[in-house]
């Protein structure tokens, strides 16, 4: 026997419905932990590394007090520098359910992790000094991660300029302070005097250089996008100086959520 008219329709009903609850679910686990490991620097201090692949120098030792990390694929080419993640071991004997926020400020991997953690960030996914003492002994646990937005209340992003940077011939920077969940994919260097721009190079990691660097004040304006599509150019309240200096920073007056 034919399927009736009202069987059909509701039979396309039932399937709309369906893919609407998965198209919600998978919007949804933009939020939700992946299954990974994590290793933390061997040899080190509290902090992370001066010398790490995003550029950040001292700074991507200290920067989110010191609770920092290198990643392997997440590095994505020097994308991922900056990006905030949450984790957290899975060990329910020593492992907090908040985990730790770390920053991406380097490169690398360990025994098939996805993060190699400060010792400093190690340490603090426990739930107590001697479930820390416990994780370094251990040296590489089993966790879970999610992408989390950064924020650094009272800061500013912030333009710092290589200290190899000399007018006319070469200028380049590292972006301190990125906010929020979204990705630098892009930068623009613009003249303030005849709004010319110029899309820059990402030399390695968070630094961005050009060998011809314009004169005059300067604007440098940046795009945020994500896995979704969004894209926004944030442009800075304050621009770099004419007379700027290498090796300073300058502070551009905006933040982003």
């Amino acid at each position: 026997m034919a399927p009736s008219l009202k069987s059909l329709v509701s039979f396309h009903l039932a399937i709309l419905v369906l893919m609407q609850a998965q198209g919600k679910a998978t919007a949804a686990c933009s939020d939700c932990f992946v299954q990974s490991r994590a290793a933390y620097y061997p040899n080190s201090d509290e902090n992370g590394t001066e010398i790490g692949a995003c550029g950040f120098g001292s700074f991507g030792a200290t920067i989110n007090g010191g609770d920092v990390s290198a990643a392997s694929e997440l590095y994505r080419n020097g994308v991922g520098c900056g990006a905030c993640y949450q984790v957290r071991c899975t060990n329910s004997a020593y492992c907090s359910d908040k985990g730790v926020t770390i920053v991406i400020t380097d490169q690398g991997s360990s025994d098939r992790t996805d993060f190699i953690l400060s010792k400093r960030a190690f340490g603090r996914m426990a739930q107590t000094t001697d479930g820390a003492n416990s994780l370094w002994s251990l040296g590489v646990v089993d966790i879970q991660y999610r992408r989390v937005s950064c924020s650094y209340p009272n800061k500013n992003i912030t333009i710092k300029i290589d200290e190899n940077s000399n007018h006319p011939n070469y200028f380049g920077f590292v972006i301190w302070y990125q906010q929020g969940k979204k990705d630098i994919t892009a930068v623009q260097l613009c003249e303030t005097q005849n709004f010319v721009c110029k899309l820059l190079e990402r030399s390695y990691g968070a630094v961005w250089t050009t060998t011809t660097p314009p004169s005059g004040p300067l604007q440098i304006r940046m795009l945020f996008s994500d896995d979704d599509g969004d894209e926004t150019w944030l442009v800075p309240l304050n621009n770099i100086p004419q007379d700027w200096k290498a090796g300073q920073t300058y502070d551009t007056g905006v933040q982003i959520n």
